[in-house]
This record gives structure tokens, C-alpha cells and sequence, in this order.
């Protein structure tokens, strides 16, 4: 009796449906455990496609043994916990600039396609930027529609970590690091800047991303170190305001634009650096934080460069502000999202 269930739970994986290049039956995996993909998807950005799936996207890294950094890796999931390589999001590195890594994808649906916002930079660069490209599937690959914008022409130092966002109708792209968190509106086609910049969180911030609940915009932010193995400080702290553009506040009433922020998430014994966030809403309307961290006990890939694997907890809320439980990374299993 039981080989034959063994048997029908292996058909029911084969025809589970979905991409061609993988197949779950998503009723098996009750419960997770942290990272929910190794051995590194860094600086996560995640979205569902019109197929079901979720895709995330990171930034440029070479693991295994492949000796290319993969441009943009993309992966997939039907339940935001078993995800599986799908590709690279480029068939060839933008040429726009002379030099540099994609870093800190942005995905976004706008206009019926897919937009992948990037950061082309190297460690120490001056002069670092944000592209553009688009594609008619989430698994790309992406055209590149080239510059958007480099820190010299925008008039900010720094200038990576995109964030997407429509307000009123119009598209808006967040930005910065370490340098000041901006904000600045778009083109109806998402690839121009209109209007001039704003100022949304301090110096102390990078990797900006915003969300609407019950009437407040929740603007949540990454602060310290990001890639230092296991002795990365990164951690996530979030302000709150009743218009998109701000002021942002947090729980204390310290603005945002001051360095402010209530930290909800932050290492442990574990995992160090907890950090550069997305959120994903599960059909339970349960808010679900994704993000990467560090193993401290496998803290680098074979490059040297901060192994960041990639993490994924809940999100409750209190009072009206986003908690995550002992606010730091969970290592014991959790309960699956609700997809």
C-alpha cells in the first residue's frame, strides 16, 4: 500500500501542469523551512504571472559551477516555497554603460508587458544607474530599452535599487542608496522621467519599497550592511504615511527623511543581514515578506561574494503597524502560504 501511494504522488508531480520546464502538485508542501532557495537569489523582486506562478528575480551572482555570474537569475514557484531555476533575464548585459553588475532587479506588469527595472553598477562606481527592459513573458527574456537614468543626470549619488509603483494612474520609480531614497514619476510608458524628484527617507536607507494598507502607505527600507558574510548588520525598519510622497513616520513619530524607522526584522544566531525586501500577497489577503539573509555557518559563494539565499516569513499586523514574529528571520517550519 505504500509504494502504490509513492507512485501516485510521483504521477500527481509529473502532471501537476504549468511551465513546461517544471510541474507541482502544490497540495504536497504543508510547511517550509528557511531559505526557501539556495544557494543565493540576492536582493529579491517577486511577481505572479497570468500563468499562476510566482517569479523572482536577483541580482547578477555566479554560483554551482558556473563560472559567468547569471544576468539577472529568474526562478519559479506555484507556492512561494519550492522555486526552481528557470534562466537568466538576459541574453546579453546591457551595453548602455561601460562596466558594471545588474544588481536589485525591480518586476513590475505595466502596459501589458513585463518591466524589469535594474541597477548597472560596480562597487566605488561614481557614476551607477537605472535601466529599463521588457518582455511579454515573466520568464523573459527581456529586451533592454536601454538608460533610464545615471546618478550624474538625476542629481543623486548612488543612483541603484529601483522600486516600481503606480499612484493615481501614473508610474513612479523609487530609488537610491545610502545617499538618500527619491522618488521620481515616469512616462506613460515607463521609460522617462517627468516631473522633478522627491525625497522620501534618509541617508541611512537603500532598496525602497512601498505598500498601500487600510489607508497608510507602509514605505520599508534596508540599513546597514549587506554583504559582508556573516558579519553583515542589514536589517529592514519601515515608516508610515496618508500620502504616497510622504512624510514618512514610524512608530515614535521620527520622520523618515531624518533617519527614522521602527525595525521589524534584523539577524540572529542564524542568519545575519536580513534584508532588500519584497511583498507578496497570498489569496488569504495574508501578507508574506520576501527577502534574502546569510547562513552564518555557509556565509560565502565560490566567488567570495556573501552567499544570500533566499527567505520568506509572514507578516502580522498590530496597531496598525507590519510585525513579523521575534522579528528576525524564522528557522523552524512555518505553514505554507495560502496560493
Amino acid at each position: 500500500m505504500q509504494k502504490k501511494w509513492l507512485v501516485i504522488t510521483l504521477l500527481l508531480l509529473i502532471v501537476g501542469g504549468g511551465p513546461g520546464y517544471m510541474a507541482y502538485n502544490h497540495f504536497v508542501t504543508k510547511e517550509f523551512q528557511n531559505p526557501v532557495f539556495e544557494p543565493v537569489l540576492a536582493d529579491p523582486s517577486v511577481i505572479k504571472g497570468e500563468d499562476g506562478y510566482y517569479y523572482a528575480y536577483g541580482t547578477e551572482d555566479a554560483w554551482g559551477d558556473d563560472t559567468q555570474p547569471k544576468l539577472i537569475p529568474v526562478v519559479c514557484s506555484k507556492n512561494l516555497v519550492d522555486w526552481e531555476y528557470v534562466g537568466e533575464a538576459f541574453e546579453e548585459k546591457p551595453s548602455w554603460k561601460g562596466s558594471g553588475a545588474l544588481w536589485a532587479p525591480e518586476i513590475t506588469k505595466h502596459n501589458g508587458q513585463y518591466y524589469l527595472y535594474y541597477s548597472l553598477s560596480i562597487w566605488g562606481d561614481s557614476n551607477p544607474g537605472i535601466g529599463v527592459a521588457v518582455s511579454e513573458n515573466p520568464e523573459g527574456p527581456f529586451e533592454d530599452k536601454g538608460k533610464l537614468f545615471d546618478s550624474e543626470e538625476i542629481g543623486v549619488q548612488n543612483s541603484i535599487d529601483p522600486f516600481f509603483y503606480v499612484q493615481g494612474g501614473a508610474p513612479f520609480l523609487m530609488w537610491g542608496s545610502f545617499h538618500g531614497i527619491y522618488g521620481v514619476e515616469l512616462s506613460e510608458d515607463g521609460t522617462s522621467i517627468k516631473g522633478e524628484k522627491f525625497q522620501v527617507a534618509g541617508t541611512d536607507y537603500e532598496a525602497p519599497y512601498i505598500i498601500e494598507r487600510e489607508g497608510y502607505y507602509y514605505f520599508f527600507g534596508s540599513r546597514g550592511s549587506c554583504c559582508e558574510g556573516e558579519n553583515s548588520t542589514y536589517n529592514v525598519a519601515v515608516g508610515r504615511s496618508e500620502n504616497f510622497k510622504g512624510p514618512y513616520v514610524d512608530k515614535e513619530g521620527n520622520k523618515l527623511t531624518n533617519n527614522g524607522g521602527t525595525v521589524i526584522l534584523e539577524g540572529n544566531d542564524t542568519f545575519a543581514g536580513p534584508g532588500h525586501n519584497a511583498i507578496v500577497q497570498d489569496e488569504s489577503g495574508d501578507d508574506w515578506i520576501v527577502y534574502h539573509a546569510i547562513d552564518k555557518k555557509d556565509p560565502l559563494l565560490w566567488t567570495g561574494a556573501s552567499r544570500r539565499p533566499l527567505m520568506l516569513d509572514p507578516i502580522k499586523w498590530e496597531d496598525g503597524w507590519p510585525v513579523i514574529e521575534g522579528g528576525v528571520p524564522e528557522d523552524i517550519p512555518q505553514k505554507t502560504p495560502d496560493v
